[in-house]
């Protein structure tokens, strides 16, 4: 009965190419829509978080939900039928964002269904911030989640690998894929060498305050040879939305040789809201003053976009700003 009320709903007046008819009537229903798509250009069987799936080889119109693939698919030059826009980041994805043809799917928080659906998807590459809607998804189009996780075997760094390796796989951009995971390899190693035990703090900068975010973040640093000063424990999961309660005075304390700062108000602020700069705010803390990393002048800022990227090209990028800093302060 879930199926049949969900199926109705989505067959809305003036929201559906054919209204007011079941969507498996006009190739709404996933399973047919997969095996005529399956027919057309084969198949191909991939290990996805829910268990091994057979899905459309080199899927023609792909409803891209998950945005740490989104650098990746772009990179093997998929044109995805529908994108939350929402989560696209402010540079590098214009042309999608800007683009008619490319369906708005809404926001993790808010998914349009109805629109995802219009899209007509072979495949839908969900996941991560869409992970609590596959049920749904899954019922317009063959839906994948093969994005990265702290809990996968080897950490979410090693996933990175992993997700893009499978997505070459399934768009036939096995060399593609090979490349940026090399690279990926080759900046974590480069990071690793240039780090020798040094203390650090993992900030995120948020609602103009700068919190502990170690939940998020901390996955940048397992593969390195840095200690952080303060863990993740007691934060319920990898969410930064909430005020810890920590305070500057704290981290004065632990008096940590580098900070690794995280952005979110640069990401995803509206751009008519005022917001502080991170690196004012680090550098407008009294508390901190007397810090080596203040001192020294040991900040690393991920770019700006971080907060809505973290696939395998912003990993890349962030060990490589690592390995620049640390081999540069010697």
């Amino acid at each position: 009965m879930r199926s049949l009320r969900f199926r109705k709903s989505l067959a809305v007046t003036g929201t559906i190419l054919c209204a007011g008819a079941a969507l498996s009537a006009c190739g709404g229903s996933g399973s047919d829509k997969t095996s005529n798509a399956d027919k057309a250009k084969g198949s191909v069987t991939v290990a996805t978080s829910k268990g091994e799936m057979t899905v459309p080889l080199k899927p023609a119109r792909v409803v891209a939900l998950d945005n740490t693939s989104f650098a990746t698919l772009k990179a093997f030059g998929v044109k995805p039928v529908a994108v939350p826009k929402t989560l696209l980041p402010k540079e590098g994805f214009e042309d999608w964002k800007s683009d008619s043809s490319i369906g708005d799917a809404g926001s993790h928080r808010e998914p349009k269904f109805e629109a995802i659906n219009a899209a007509e998807p072979d495949l839908i590459v969900g996941g991560y911030r869409f992970s609590s809607h596959q049920d749904k998804l899954s019922k317009i189009a063959k839906t994948v989640d093969v994005a990265p996780s702290d809990e996968a075997k080897g950490g979410y760094v090693n996933s990175l690998k992993t997700q893009t390796e499978t997505l070459g796989k399934i768009f036939g951009q096995e060399a593609k894929a090979k490349e940026i995971v090399a690279a990926l390899d080759k900046a974590k190693d480069a990071a690793a060498a240039a780090t020798k035990g040094e203390k650090v703090f993992l900030g995120v900068a948020s609602a103009g305050k700068i919190d502990n975010g170690a939940s998020r973040i901390g996955r940048l640093i397992e593969p390195l040879k840095l200690k952080n000063v303060l863990s993740a424990e007691g934060q319920d999961s990898n969410s930064v939305h909430n005020n810890s309660g920590l305070a500057p005075e704290t981290v004065a304390q632990l008096n940590p040789d580098w900070m690794i700062l995280m952005d979110r108000d640069a990401a995803v602020t509206d751009p008519g809201k005022e917001t502080v700069a991170a690196k004012k705010l680090v550098d407008g803390m009294e508390a901190w003053e007397k810090t080596t990393f203040r001192k020294q002048g040991q900040v690393i800022y991920l770019p700006a976009d971080f907060y809505v990227t973290e696939g395998a090209q912003s990993y890349t990028a962030a060990f490589d700003q690592v390995a620049t800093a640390f081999t540069k302060a010697g």
